[in-house]
Parts: C-alpha cells; sequence; structure tokens
C-alpha cells in the first residue's frame, strides 16, 4: 500500500468513527469522503509535480479539517517540504519544530530534522554563489554553523536514517567551508599582527572542525601566531605536527 492510500485509509477512518459533527446521511457522509480523499490527491499530484504553492494551500486546508490526527502530522511533513522548496525558511523551521516537539518518538522525526537542516544549510551560501563558483572562505558562514550542527544531530542520534548519508556529505562540506573561513579570519588577525586572536581561531578552525581540508592552513597560521608572539618552542612543534600530518604539502 502506498503513503497516499494509507492517509486515504486514515481519512476514511476519521469520518467512521464520527470525528465530523452534525447529522448527514449515507450520501452526505460518503461525498465529504470523497471530497477530502480528492483533495489529498490533488495535494499529492500538485507536489509531485512540484508545483509547491498549489499543494501548500491544499494542505494547509486540510490541517485546517484535522488539527489533532494522525493525518493532521502527515500533513505537517509534507507542509515542511513544501515550504522548504519554495523559500519559506521560516515556516519550514517553523513546522518541523512543532513536529519534533510534539511527536519525538515518532517514525519521522528523524525526516524532520533533516528538513529543518537543508533549510539552513540552503541559506549557506546562495544557489547563484554556488552555481557561479565564487570564493566564499572569506565570507561569513551564514546559519552555516547552525546547519552542522543538525545534521550531526542527525547522524549521530539516526545512522540508520535513509537521509543520514546525504546529511553525512553534506557534513563534509560544511566542516572545509566553516574551518576556510576561521583560517580567514585568523589570517586576517595574523596580518594585523593580533597574534592572540590569530592563534585561537586557527585553534578552534583545527578543534571544531577536525579533519577539515584546510588543517594544514589551520597549522601554518598558529606556527606564524607563536612566531610573532616570540614562542618559538611551540612555533617549532606545530610546524612538527604539520609536517608530520601533511608530508607531502610545500
Amino acid at each position: 500500500m502506498n503513503k497516499a492510500s494509507k492517509i486515504i485509509g486514515i481519512l476514511a477512518s476519521i469520518f467512521a468513527l464520527g470525528l465530523f459533527s452534525g447529522c448527514a446521511g449515507d450520501a452526505e457522509e460518503y461525498d465529504a469522503i470523497r471530497d477530502i480523499t480528492e483533495a489529498y490527491e490533488l495535494a499529492e499530484k500538485a507536489r509531485n509535480g512540484q508545483n509547491y504553492r498549489k499543494a501548500i494551500s491544499i494542505y494547509e486546508a486540510l490541517q485546517a479539517r484535522f488539527p489533532f490526527s494522525d493525518f493532521a502530522k502527515q500533513i505537517q511533513l509534507e507542509l515542511m517540504y513544501c515550504y522548504y522548496k519554495v523559500d519559506r525558511p521560516d515556516e519550514a523551521v517553523s513546522a518541523a519544530d512543532q513536529f519534533m516537539r510534539e511527536n519525538p518518538t515518532h517514525a519521522r522525526v528523524d525526516y524532520a530534522l533533516y528538513i529543518k537542516a537543508l533549510t539552513y544549510f540552503e541559506r549557506d551560501p546562495s544557489f547563484l554563489e554556488r552555481w557561479f563558483r565564487r570564493d566564499l572562505e572569506g565570507r561569513p558562514p551564514r546559519d552555516g554553523e547552525l546547519a552542522f550542527s543538525l545534521l550531526r544531530r542527525l547522524v549521530e542520534r539516526y545512522p540508520a536514517s535513509p537521509y543520514a548519508e546525504d546529511a553525512q556529505q553534506r557534513l563534509v562540506y560544511l566542516k572545509n567551508r566553516l574551518a576556510a573561513y576561521e583560517n580567514s579570519v585568523a589570517r586576517f588577525y595574523l596580518e594585523r599582527g593580533v597574534y592572540v586572536a590569530a592563534l585561537n581561531r586557527a585553534k578552534g578552525a583545527i578543534e571544531q572542525y577536525n579533519g577539515a581540508s584546510s588543517g594544514r592552513d589551520s597549522l601554518d597560521i598558529m606556527a606564524e601566531a607563536y612566531e610573532g608572539l616570540g614562542m618559538t618552542d611551540l612555533a617549532a612543534d606545530t610546524r612538527r605536527v604539520m609536517q608530520a600530518n601533511f608530508p607531502n604539502d610545500s
């Protein structure tokens, strides 16, 4: 049985249990079920056809009609995805947060967490920046840290989730992106002789984003900062660590 059939079954059960008030006859009750199920199928068709705005309008109407049912939970999941696709991030995050708060043990909590993470991930950087391959290292990572935290939580808490593999790939991108930004800030301080600040940012890049592709740059900045502070022994130690971990880099 596919998802749409399951939802239709839920709808029929809701009517059968008398969750709708009134004294409608059998024919009227049948028409009500038919109208609601047709509306859901229309929303599914719109969503599958990427007409997300139309899907949202139908899902929101259905959600208002079924505010406290299992059906409403499914609609929340549908809506958060559609909000994400039409770039309504506040509503996508709000729907995801509400779902996770109200249904902490639900089987689809990983999906809600994934959609929330994607919403923040897509803010950093914008589609056009990625398309034209602009250098992003010197720009503040807008919402990147939050996306990183959410994706890491998904991977750690739900390793068997069907979204874990994609989350891991995005984590690698964000790790490199965030570490590169920290190095960019550290280099800014280093060039101005603010050695302690440069050292702290470079160390933070290594500690928070261990394994990032810019690890050698972090160590190089640390060594230069130590030298600027007159801590030659620590500078030498740092360069030995750099040589041991990156022997093929000049």
